[in-house]
């Protein structure tokens, strides 16, 4: 299964504004969270 990132990264940054809106605490996990999953599709990659 592919999933297109151009349509991925969007939709995680707008979830992930209304999460920290909503529950300011949520930011350290879902930066921590983002980060993780960028960096392990940038290495699935090369």
């Amino acid at each position: 299964m592919s999933f297109n990132m151009v349509i991925v990264q969007p939709a995680v940054a707008l979830i992930a504004g209304v999460l920290i809106l909503a529950f300011p605490r949520l930011l350290n996990v879902l930066v921590a969270i983002y980060l993780i999953i960028v960096g392990v599709t940038g290495l699935m990659g090369h």
